[in-house]
């Protein structure tokens, strides 16, 4: 029970190197505070301390994955991750269901070779509520799980499997796990497990799993936030204290298996191109050299000025995309590269070009500057990922991986330092040691003793919920330049990063005055070339700054977005600048990204969803409607390959200009300073006339009506259901918000728990108002296991109907999603990023400045009458059309009897399949 170690403050004093344009990054400036504990039954506590929002992250990780399992009892890990979930001796329901309720965010569970975690972010009033529910758990499960559970979520568990194998390249992973470790390796099965073997898991097998691995002693808890470590010490002791530290565990060593030679093997899947892909052994996950190959990773692959990229994506335009990364493990990691070679292309060419350029950097190492960008790079992820609690790369899960994985909790000193110090040559000898052997062309002490400590816990009903405080939302500044252009500044101090971005009347919407794929591919140009700078230049500039930039429109708006560090603001805002008032539309880049925007189409088209959205606002809104192009905002074929470099242009001098547009900055910056600078980078922008798109009525006259894509061998079927309703502030939004909220927003709606957790046909399921400023829609999604096509449309028209007739919203449910969406909003505006998407969210649909500073005050005062009221207005099961892409063969015949008015089959495009006329002899015969 006594406190091992303390560490000081966080140490960021990277922040203040001053505002050069290169940076060198040094591990000993990047410190994470922290305290650790060790209880007496060996549970490890590590507690952060974070108070600038009033939220805490709960991060429990289990020493326990894939790794630990028998052959023939593959996936028990991940499925026993599933079950953790379905509720304890104490809390015997869904646990999803109980942290929606107390405003529980960034919550999931994850499940890899070597580790499982669960993590949260809650409202700190909400602390002890889920360390009751992580510790009756860990120490009172077994009592809750029964055979009907078990089923449950062995049919969870394999709809997920499905649905990863129905996707594009979805059994890559699984040939290469089988082709890089011989049978009976650890690593020589994946993590979600065999279908036969999952279909064998019996009750018995679960609960010795759960008593095998899941002891306090095999467990890390970290908490995170607005929380001060000895009460947390004091609430975990007291929580986590009477659970015994179960058996001791045997490690397994490090084990690296030596590939004799290349081996190579062809497979066939349903992909819209050819993939190339090179995989190694390599060594474990935390070593030197596992860093080193971090590093050797991006300047193969990461960003437009990488080796692989630059050649073969960008130069010789073979491939549409270049990877590589390593794969760490605890035990063996594997080193991945591949490209996607683009139709038409040589793919054996290709194979022994990305062989070549493999040898050129095992024969010369890295370039200097090459190795200081993506140095920089890493460090840069590393610092932004500080500015979070919880969830992937947050400091509770730094902390709990290092401790875990190395028992050390600041190890991540030691990878940092690795990478500092990591030279030219050291990464030219590890890859020369480990890349030279065979490819796939796909580590004792005696026992500590261990004690239990008395509990005043009454696990009967759940802790009392604490003090709740109120969200935080930065109150907007407003200001605007003589040219026109508006300022919207969200100022929030204490964090290292800025987010800026410009918001432009324009999107998806204008291709109606032009061409499908205009907006997508002007924009996508945009930041391609400026006056004085290439785009590799750009993009090593933005890797030095330690900031990235993207360009891209949605329905009703066309964005560039930049995030940046606090100290490099100045160069990064010049750059931001130059980006948008000096594009040139290189001829070349034009030509490369309109051949992947065509590319993307196709990918687009054989993707199941993606299918499904291409077509759905053609027959929602009707053909001569400005939302009627595919909602993915790519176009068509036909359309983009008449594009040309001067309708680019013409979109930009169309649409971006200063009175058509909006500088949202969030950060630690004060207007006074912030103004002068953007009227001195934008203070010369012309502004101009700008045209208006007119929205008619959508033009539609089906209801009722199936379009369905036939995608052959198709696994699953997927089901999207709508209609159009009220255009934004139409109706009450909020009361909206919390109505999809109940059928389909959450994990615990209506139509996933049906689809999911009581019909075990789906991996998920649900329902939303999709965002646009005029008519949007209302939809219901999902993917079904393709024998249960017809079964779920029954279960979700039942939904859909009972909803606004005999089974409305309960007092209940409302209650429930209040509650929830108020507690949740601390944590739902933790990072810059998520604040800049909100102000974009009132921009883009003119909502006061004090929207959400009252939001959870308008929230509370709804009434089940309200909810009520906006869903009869929003649902109209009468008015619903249906799009589904699956297997026609498989589940025509059932479809036929589910009384649509009409059945219209339809290609990827959109286009009516009309059926082949026979000729009189073929009649005759």
């Amino acid at each position: 029970m006594k406190k091992i170690i303390s560490f000081s403050i966080v140490l960021l004093s990277i922040v203040q190197l001053g505002l050069s344009q290169d940076f060198e990054f040094k591990a000993s400036d990047i410190e994470i505070a922290y305290e650790k504990f060790i209880l007496p039954n060996g549970l490890t506590l590590l507690v952060h301390e974070d108070h600038k929002a009033p939220i805490a992250a709960v991060n429990v990780w289990y020493h326990v994955g894939s790794k630990n399992e028998k052959p023939g009892k593959s996936g028990f890990a991940h499925l026993f991750e599933h079950l953790m979930f379905n509720g304890s001796e104490n809390y015997n329901k869904d646990y999803f269901q109980a942290l929606e309720s107390i405003g529980g965010t960034d919550l999931n569970g994850t499940t890899n070779n070597d580790r499982t975690n669960y993590f949260q972010n809650v409202p700190v009033s909400a602390l002890d509520q889920v360390l009751f529910l992580e510790s009756d758990r860990m120490g009172h499960l077994l009592g809750a799980i029964d055979q009907e559970r078990l089923d449950e979520q062995r049919g969870v568990v394999q709809n997920e499997k499905r649905q990863g194998e129905n996707q594009p390249y979805g059994m890559q992973w699984d040939y290469l796990t089988k082709a890089m470790y011989p049978k009976g390796h650890p690593y020589s099965w994946t993590v979600i497990g065999e279908m036969e073997d999952l279909n064998a898991a019996s009750l018995e097998d679960v609960q010795e799993w759960f008593k095998a691995y899941y002891g306090a002693a095999n467990a890390v808890v970290a908490v995170a936030g607005d929380i001060n470590p000895d009460e947390v010490y004091q609430k975990v002791l007291n929580y986590f204290g009477d659970i015994p530290a179960g058996p001791t565990i045997e490690r397994q060593e490090v084990n690296i298996p030596i590939h004799n030679g290349d081996t190579y093997q062809v497979y066939q899947d349903r992909v819209p191109e050819t993939r190339v892909l090179f995989a190694w052994n390599t060594p474990e996950f935390g070593a030197k050299e596992d860093l080193h190959f971090d590093l050797i990773s991006s300047v193969l692959s990461s960003g437009k000025n990488s080796r692989l990229y630059k050649k073969f994506v960008y130069e010789d335009q073979t491939a549409s995309s270049a990877v590589a990364f390593q794969a760490s493990s605890e035990i063996a990691s594997n080193f991945v590269t591949y490209l996607n070679v683009k139709p038409g292309q040589d793919a054996d060419k290709l194979k022994t070009e990305l062989e070549a350029e493999i040898n050129k950097f095992i024969a010369n190492g890295p370039t200097e500057q090459e190795l200081k960008r993506v140095k920089a790079a890493y460090f840069s992820g590393f610092i932004k990922g500080l500015e979070r609690i919880g969830g992937f790369g947050g400091v509770s899960d730094i902390l709990a991986s290092n401790a875990t994985y190395h028992g050390d909790a600041a190890y991540y000193k030691t990878q940092l330092k690795f990478i500092e110090e990591a030279t030219a040559e050291d990464l030219k000898n590890t890859a020369k040691k480990w890349l030279t052997r065979g490819k796939h062309i796909l580590v004792c002490n005696p026992f500590p003793e261990f004690t239990v400590e008395k509990t005043t816990v009454d696990r009967s009903k759940l802790p009392e919920l604490g003090p709740q405080k109120n969200s935080r939302f930065p109150e907007l500044q407003r200001a605007e330049l003589s040219n026109g252009l508006d300022i919207v500044l969200a100022k929030r101090t204490g964090v290292p990063t800025v987010v800026m971005s410009l918001i432009v009347d324009a999107g998806y919407k204008t291709d109606y005055l032009s061409s499908p794929g205009s907006a997508a591919l002007a924009m996508n140009l945009l930041d391609e070339g400026t006056k004085s700078m290439s785009s590799l230049q750009i993009n090593e500039k933005l890797q030095l700054l330690g900031a990235s930039l993207s360009t891209f429109s949605n329905q009703d708006l066309s964005n560039v977005d930049m995030t940046t560090l606090k100290q490099s603001f100045n160069s990064s805002l010049d750059l931001f600048a130059d980006v948008i008032l000096n594009p040139i539309f290189p001829e070349s880049e034009f030509s490369r990204l309109r051949a992947e925007q065509i590319n993307n189409i196709k990918r687009e088209k054989s993707q199941p969803f993606s299918m499904a959205l291409r077509v759905m606002n053609k027959y929602m809104y009707g053909e001569n409607h400005p939302y009627s192009n595919p909602y993915t905002g790519t176009g068509y074929e036909e359309t983009v390959e008449k594009l040309t470099r001067e309708d680019a242009v013409k979109f930009y001098d169309t649409w971006i200009k200063p009175n058509n547009a909006t500088i949202l900055v969030t950060g630690d910056i004060d207007m006074n300073d912030l103004k002068p600078m953007l009227q001195k980078a934008f203070g010369k922008w012309k502004k101009g006339a700008v045209p208006s798109v007119s929205f008619e009525a959508p033009e539609t006259n089906s209801k009722n009506t199936l379009y369905l894509m036939n995608r052959p061998e198709s696994e699953q079927s997927i089901i999207i259901a709508g209609h159009l309703t009220e255009k934004y502030g139409g109706l009450s939004e909020v009361a909206m918000d919390q109505m999809v909220s109940i059928i389909g927003g959450d994990f615990t709606s209506r139509i996933n728990m049906n689809l999911r957790e009581d019909k075990h046909w789906s991996y998920g399921a649900g329902g939303l108002v999709l965002g646009s400023k005029e008519e949007r829609p209302f939809i219901v999604y999902t993917s079904v296991q393709t024998d249960k096509t017809a079964e779920s449309v029954t279960e979700i028209r039942k939904e859909v109907s009972e909803f606004v007739s005999t089974r409305p919203a309960t007092m209940e449910e409302v209650e429930k999603v209040k509650t929830n969406q108020v507690l949740k909003l601390p944590g739902q505006w933790e990072t810059n990023s998520s604040v800049n998407a909100s102000v974009r969210n009132m921009i883009r649909y003119n909502l006061p400045d004090d929207y959400y500073q009252n939001y959870d005050k308008n929230v509370r005062e709804l009434s089940v009458e309200d909810v009520r009221k906006v869903s009869k207005q929003v649902i109209k099961p009468e008015a619903v059309n249906w799009f589904m892409v699956g297997d026609r063969a498989k589940i025509a015949s059932k479809l036929d009897q589910l009384g649509f008015d009409n059945i219209i089959e339809i290609d990827a495009d959109g286009k009516p399949i009309v059926p082949a006329v026979k000729t009189d002899t073929e009649i005759k015969n």
